[in-house]
């Protein structure tokens, strides 16, 4: 078994700062874990958050970056499930505890001790990556390599939704926020069998999400126009980070309908209740999936050809990179690329 006890990377020592060569020594590789190469990773929005400590948890230095693909290089005697040689990924997570009530019952990614790939952790903007092997996924021949990255998390925080609420094929879903998440969301939905309604701010949003997959649009900022849809939908997946007036689109949702958030809005939710109880709708939200439901969407996602659209850059030009992603003009994610 050999391992590097020298990792390359890109950090940032403090709060809002520039991504600098960095190198750190790895240490033995444990029983559990596998050293991965690193061939691209992709720009997640969370890796802004972390870079500019916008969740308070941040760690300095700190080496971002949690959408990876990769080819195992070593692994520890005890990794039975994975081969030297192998195309995997890894996403958010990079462990878990494996013994809490929702290790044993398939949610790890509910593990309330999880280690983040990028918390307390180096993650992947680097020429390599260490990880426990129960959070590592084999990439299945025939997914696009330079496109797989942002499946891992970008990909799977809108398709574990899909799964954990029972989205029917014959459901009318909307998606908030054509970007990042949306985009995905929308390929994902229209390959799931549903009538897919985009929410735009545009005429030009308008057309792209035609295109992704969405049968209609409507103007996210036009009141009487949220309004004219009234009871329309069973589902909506809200990817923005922004505050809206929630109780416009909770209006929105059929009896027993569901707003669902998976954009990281930091701003507390401001919703009237009688619509809720009257309507029996519901409001929720969830992280990623477990490394099964990754698995399922990986499949899934090669069955339907479905990818994230991609714009990708050296990891050398990973401040070139966060400024385009700060821009708001990537369209829609970005790749780091090692070759």
């Amino acid at each position: 078994m050999s391992t590097s006890k020298t990792i390359n990377a890109y950090a940032v020592s403090e709060a809002g700062g520039q991504f600098e060569p960095f190198s750190y020594q790895a240490g033995e590789l444990l029983p559990n874990e596998v050293e991965i190469d690193v061939i691209n990773c992709g720009i997640c929005h969370s890796d802004l958050s972390m870079v500019d400590n916008e969740w308070g948890i941040s760690q300095y230095p700190l080496v971002a970056g949690h959408e990876i693909i990769g080819k195992i290089t070593a692994k520890g005697d005890n990794v039975q499930n994975l081969q030297q040689g192998m195309t995997v990924g890894l996403g958010w997570h990079s462990g878990y505890c494996g013994h809490c009530h929702s290790c044993k019952t398939g949610d790890q990614n509910l593990c309330q001790t999880a280690q983040g790939t990028i918390v307390a952790h180096h993650g992947g903007f680097a020429d390599k990556v260490r990880a426990d092997a129960a959070s590592v996924i084999e990439i299945p021949e025939g997914v696009e390599l330079s496109s797989a990255g942002p499946l891992l998390c970008g990909g799977i925080t809108v398709f574990n939704p899909l799964v954990q609420f029972d989205v029917k094929s014959t459901d009318k879903v909307a998606v908030i926020g054509i970007g990042g998440l949306g985009h995905i969301a929308l390929q994902f939905l229209n390959a799931w069998g549903c009538e897919v309604t985009a929410f735009t701010s545009s005429e030009s949003k308008r057309q792209e999400a035609i295109s992704l997959g969405a049968h209609n649009t409507l103007n996210s900022r036009d009141e009487s126009e949220i309004e004219a849809a009234a009871s329309s939908f069973d589902f909506i997946i809200s990817t923005v980070n922004v505050k809206l007036d929630w109780n416009l689109y909770v209006n929105t949702l059929k009896p027993r309908g569901r707003l669902h958030f998976v954009g990281a809005t930091l701003e507390p939710l401001d919703l009237g209740v009688f619509p809720l109880i009257m309507g029996q709708r519901s409001i929720s939200g969830s992280p990623v999936g477990s490394p099964a439901t990754i698995e399922s969407m990986l499949e899934f996602a090669k069955l339907h050809q479905i990818k994230p659209q991609v714009e990708t850059y050296p990891m050398s030009k990973i401040n070139d990179a966060f400024d385009h992603l700060k821009s708001g003009k990537a369209k829609y994610r970005i790749v780091l690329s090692n070759e």
